[in-house]
């Protein structure tokens, strides 16, 4: 029986590792930690009003919990919002994981940390887990870092890489692109989508699956989740409409110079999954494929 402590147990995936884990029982004790109340639609578990930032007080939980894992889901992601709010960023990105690293290291616990593509400059795609990082934005810079920071502790520590993550929860706290370009074309809105970006999006069961399967199997190092087919953004959301049997028409490409975006984005990232598939035993499948799954799921 391992004691597993998910931070952002609200968030997308801090949701579905809930479901997988507490499928579970024999297997995990299960603590979630977020701010404000608890947001899954679940109560078979231990939840905890916390600040993550709060750092004595998150100190003083984790030496209470005692967990045998963490899973830190927690993070700033909105790629814009890290450009504009950089020391907001730092907090959530870094220093949190510093305070993590620091605990884990002092009692041999096992720290998985979510990382992205992001830390790629996008040149070519199909990046290798040991690849040269070279990030565009600061939200990449920000990953780069807390992927160092494991490094250079002494912790047992995993990293996740993931790409463009989507799926549906209890109680969604923000959007994603399936869910996004589903909306859109329901209300028989135009949409613009850039057709030059390049991307494998990963379908978060299937992410919290890989880090169920990290906990299980006690895998260390670095991993890239995602499904395994590169596609443009366009070709994403023309395969959204197709699965939804909505209007593809609305859909309306565009480059990316047409955005004016606040953070630059790399170009093509994509992974190779030879790794994770060998050493982690995750079964990876198509966007197509994946996206039938998620259909089937909230139907």
């Amino acid at each position: 029986m391992k004691k597993v402590l998910v931070t952002g147990s609200n968030g997308l995936l801090g949701q579905s590792l809930l479901q997988v884990l507490l499928s579970k029982p024999e297997q995990y004790t299960v603590i979630g930690v977020a701010r404000g109340n608890n947001r899954s639609g679940r109560t078979d578990f231990e939840y905890r009003d916390l600040d993550l930032l709060a750092t004595e007080t998150l100190i003083d939980t984790l030496e209470e919990v005692a967990p045998d894992v963490i899973v830190n889901t927690a993070a700033m992601t909105h790629v814009d919002q890290c450009e504009d709010a950089k020391a907001q960023c730092d907090a959530l990105n870094i220093t949190l994981v510093e305070v993590l690293a620091n605990y884990a290291a002092k009692t041999k616990c096992h720290l998985i940390h979510l990382s992205t593509d992001f830390v790629f400059d996008g040149q070519r795609g199909y990046y290798k887990e040991e690849d040269a990082v070279n990030p565009l934005s600061y939200y990449g810079k920000s990953k780069v870092r807390s992927e160092e920071v494991l490094q250079e502790s002494n912790c047992l520590y995993t990293v996740l890489r993931t790409i463009l993550v989507y799926g549906k929860v209890f109680d969604m706290s923000r959007s994603n692109i399936v869910l996004w370009v589903k909306g859109a074309l329901e209300r028989g809105e135009e949409i613009n989508v850039v057709t030059d970006q390049y991307r494998m999006p990963t379908y978060v069961v299937e992410l919290a699956k890989a880090c169920e399967l990290a906990i299980a199997k006690a895998s260390y190092g670095t991993f890239h989740i995602s499904s395994n087919t590169l596609m443009s953004i366009y070709e994403i959301a023309q395969e959204i409409a197709t699965t939804f049997e909505l209007d593809g028409n609305l859909i309306k490409p565009i480059p990316s110079s047409v955005l004016n975006q606040r953070a630059l984005r790399p170009l093509k990232t994509g992974f190779n999954l030879d790794k994770t598939e060998k050493e982690l035993g995750l079964a990876t499948r198509s966007f197509k494929e994946d996206l039938q799954k998620f259909k089937h799921s909230i139907t």
